[in-house]
């Protein structure tokens, strides 16, 4: 049963100086989900403002908006080269099974195109 769909949009330049900024991405992103080491400015903008389109758009399907929990306590893992895979933990991943059990999947899809990343999040109860 789905529990809770979730879409954000978010316009790649806004993360230009979070990238800048050592203390912005990690206030607001997980140490597992860097930017690839070696990547230059335009695609490490794309790959952060992908996976913030994720958070909120996971907030969005669970409910909550950006209440509860930090941002940094969703994240997307996996490599580039295989699915995504979006992680809750502490207060994000508390409130997850509240509201939907310990028998739920996340399935977060992302995508990035010149100005805009996208992303759609839906939460199955199982």
């Amino acid at each position: 049963m789905i529990f809770g769909i979730g879409c954000d949009i978010v316009k790649v330049s806004r993360l230009e100086k979070w990238v800048l900024c050592e203390a912005l991405i990690s206030r607001f992103f997980n140490g597992q989900e860097r930017a690839p080491h070696g990547s230059g400015l335009r695609r490490k903008c794309e790959f952060y403002a992908a996976r913030f389109a994720a958070k909120e758009a996971f907030s969005k399907a669970l409910g909550t908006g950006l209440c509860g929990f930090s941002l940094n306590e969703v994240f997307i893992s996996g490599s580039g080269s295989e699915r995504p895979q979006m992680k809750a933990v502490g207060r994000a991943g508390k409130l997850l099974e509240q509201k939907c059990g310990k028998n739920c999947a996340v399935h977060v899809s992302v995508s990035h195109e010149k100005e805009y990343a996208v992303a759609y999040v839906v939460i199955e109860i199982l």
